[in-house]
């Protein structure tokens, strides 16, 4: 540990104290972690959960062990150094978070804990003082508690901070899952809201009870097997009502607010897993066409002999990394006015690729498919109805962008007045490592 020179000391905890510390070699600024405990062989060290946890994950949104010192039967653990933490950043801040802000933080630790549990981990003490912070860049940390997913029960009793901890835990489960991280999430994302635990219990019964008042009384039948119910018998359930989250998390949107009741369940089956969260729309904003749909042949009959034009456009709504949607757009068009036709092939076999003019400076990005006309002699009838002969069922394959090859779009029918402008946009969540 001669290399390193301490700076200060940054926490204290139940297993170590954390220092921040200056490599004398690189004069690199590392954050060191100092065990509480001897240490006097080198296998017992390798066989820490932490240990063997963070020696196998590698990911952008979770702390990087950088180096493991045992030196007079003291254990160091050597880390990338953050800047703060999320509790520190909470309770130092003058004004909220704006929900881009929420947003952007809890997008990057979901995607650092889907890859945690993907790989067979789950940590069991999400909190806000374990989310390390730099920049815009936020890490999950301290893996002191993380256990394989497929380990087997009996559990330790004691995970998570109290304010954190899952229902099945407070109620004494004999087996758990990662579960238990995503009601953290949830917790962790309302407070984000309201700089307050939205479970501020003071014990293990006050903490049942501040979930009951919030929640409501629990479904019975929906509880897992094994949860020691008896500990709800201190105080009368029967009677708390749920509230409506959006009186006690004002400042949240209605998405916001969706988010956190699925991740608060009392059922750990249905809060959405890491990789689910991320796609619900909390995470995406849509775009939408502010118009009424008419139909744009019924007040047009002399079009009736025009060839109609179908497009089908995709393009990156996104103008952030972390933020990229895939857009679809499919019209039926009386002509070409506001589209500019990119390809044509043989009369045999004609095809139409049409790219929307207004993302001609989005070209690179945009993926289009060939759509082939309804016939080849071109006398295609046109009804103001567009009745159930109108259908596309486009079985639409393109590998290099990550849709399934069996997905399909289609328009089962159209019914009067349902078009009024060319465009009818639909956007959908798209992973953020695929770009159109």
């Amino acid at each position: 540990m001669e290399r390193y020179k301490v700076i200060k000391e940054l926490g204290d905890g139940t297993c170590g104290s954390v220092y921040k510390a200056l490599n004398l070699e690189t004069n690199e600024i590392v954050a060191v972690k100092k065990m509480k405990r001897k240490f006097y062989f080198w296998e017992e060290c390798m066989n820490l959960r932490e240990v063997k946890s963070l020696r196998k994950l590698n990911h952008p949104n979770i702390v990087k062990l950088k180096e493991i010192v045992r030196e007079n039967h003291e254990l160091f653990f050597i880390f990338e150094y953050m800047e703060y933490n999320l509790y520190q950043i909470m309770r130092d801040r003058q004004s909220p978070f704006s929900e881009a802000e929420i947003r952007n933080l809890m997008s990057q630790v979901l995607q650092g804990l889907a890859y945690m549990h993907r790989n067979g981990y789950f940590h069991r003490d999400l909190k806000p003082e374990n989310l390390l912070v730099t920049d815009d860049t936020i890490k999950i940390a301290d893996f002191g508690l993380a256990r394989e997913v497929t380990s087997r029960p009996p559990y330790t009793d004691y995970v998570s901070t109290r304010w954190y901890r899952a229902p099945e835990v407070l109620l004494q489960s004999s087996s758990y899952t990662p579960a238990i991280d995503m009601w953290a999430i949830g917790a962790i994302l309302a407070e984000l809201f309201t700089f307050c635990p939205i479970f501020p219990g003071e014990s293990e019964t006050d903490q049942l009870y501040k979930i009951c008042c919030v929640l409501g009384t629990p479904d019975w039948t929906t509880l897992p097997e094994g949860m020691n119910v008896s500990r709800f018998a201190n105080f009368s359930i029967s009677e708390i009502m749920p509230v409506n989250l959006s009186d006690i998390i004002p400042n949240a949107s209605l998405e916001a607010i969706d988010l956190i009741t699925q991740l608060c369940s009392w059922d750990p089956l249905k809060r959405p897993t890491a990789e689910q969260a991320l796609q619900h729309p909390f995470f995406h904003v849509g775009m939408w066409v502010p118009y009424p749909l008419q139909d744009p042949f019924q007040s047009k009959p002399n079009d009736m002999a025009v060839e109609p034009k179908l497009e089908l456009n995709l393009w990156d709504f996104g103008t952030e990394p972390d933020d990229c949607f895939l857009g679809l757009t499919l019209a039926v068009k009386p002509s070409v006015s506001d589209i500019e036709m990119v390809h044509q092939v043989s009369q045999n076999s004609r095809e139409e690729l049409l790219l929307c003019s207004g993302f001609q400076e989005r070209s690179d990005q945009t993926v289009m498919w060939p759509i082939p006309s309804l016939n080849q002699t071109g006398n295609v009838p046109v009804k103001s109805s567009l009745s159930s002969s109108y259908i596309v069922n486009s079985q639409i394959s393109c590998p290099t962008i990550g849709v399934p090859q069996s997905a399909g779009f289609t328009i089962s029918s159209m019914q009067p007045n349902l078009l009024d402008r060319p465009l009818v946009a639909v956007s959908s969540p798209f992973q953020q490592s695929h770009y159109l």
